[in-house]
């Protein structure tokens, strides 16, 4: 069966990549506004790797949840295997080809770094290679934290200076609170089908009104870490920018209180415009480091 450049990329979800790619760069513009030299070649084949483990991941997960049962045509996430339009071969094959890609810039960087880089790596990769393990026992939101907040910070730290820099670990806060919004969303509309399906899930174990609550307050607390950041010193004053997206997460928060008037439905959609948000926060915060390490 042959497919299209524009298949395969759907396959990936590759809307989401904004949540992996992102850490790497503002991780970058942090350094630089610490005064570190950065070692450009190695962070731009840490931008490129922590992307493909993203694209292998999201392909594994979709291979895993076809097979349990968790995507569906009741699902609302339906991905290309319900139809028919890949075999779960052509998913898994493709999932080993990104693994393999990605461990191979890992191995090329550990040669350029050392081999800490191989105990950052390696906890990585295998997060990303047992994310359903995690996602089916309501660990999910964990270890979406773990892979696209903390570890991007500290493996790009690392590579592109030679050393970790632990303060950076500030900016995974308000990165991997927006992160798990995405997750969290996505799990809060799934609630029944995931039921279905004999998984858990945090939606699940908190209840529907409850977990809306809690997608409003991912929706808050980015902004307040921010803004404490700055007043601890932990990141500089102009980095008060990111609030101009505060106008974007108003919106999503709009859109989930109409969850108590118009019930599940109002949740739809708010994964991709969360990794939006995402991705907006993100680029404020890394031009307001970068415009501060000029200063």
């Amino acid at each position: 069966m042959k497919h299209t450049v524009k298949e395969w990329l759907v396959a990936t979800r590759f809307w989401s990549f904004s949540v992996s790619a992102m850490p790497v760069i503002v991780t970058v513009t942090f350094l630089m506004w610490k005064g570190y030299d950065i070692r450009w070649l190695c962070a731009v084949l840490a931008l490129v790797g922590n992307v493909m483990f993203h694209a292998a991941g999201n392909v594994l997960s979709d291979w895993w949840d076809y097979r349990k049962g968790v995507d569906n045509e009741k699902a609302y996430a339906i991905p290309q295997l319900v139809f028919g339009q890949f075999t779960p071969r052509e998913y898994l094959t493709f999932s080993s080809i990104l693994f393999a890609v990605a461990i191979c810039i890992g191995l090329v960087l550990t040669c350029l770094t050392g081999w800490e880089l191989l105990i950052i790596g390696g906890i990585g990769a295998l997060l990303a290679a047992n994310y359903s393990f995690f996602k089916f026992r309501a660990l999910g939101d964990i270890f979406v934290f773990i892979c696209f907040a903390i570890l991007p910070v500290i493996g790009t730290s690392f590579v592109a200076t030679g050393a970790v820099e632990w303060p950076a670990l500030v900016i995974s806060i308000p990165l991997g609170i927006f992160t798990i919004g995405v997750l969290h969303d996505n799990n809060t509309v799934d609630i029944e089908t995931d039921k279905e399906a004999g998984i858990r899930t945090l939606p699940m174990l908190f209840g529907e009104k409850t977990s809306v609550k809690i997608f409003i307050a991912y929706m808050i607390i980015p902004f307040i870490a921010v803004i404490v950041s700055c007043i601890l010193g932990y990141l500089p004053w102009l980095s008060l920018v990111c609030l101009i997206a505060a106008g974007a997460a108003a919106g999503n928060i709009k859109a989930a209180l109409g969850y108590f008037s118009k019930g599940r439905e109002s949740m739809m959609g708010l994964d991709q415009k969360t990794a939006g948000l995402h991705m907006i926060f993100s680029i404020l915060l890394a031009i307001s480091l970068l415009v501060a390490s000029f200063i």
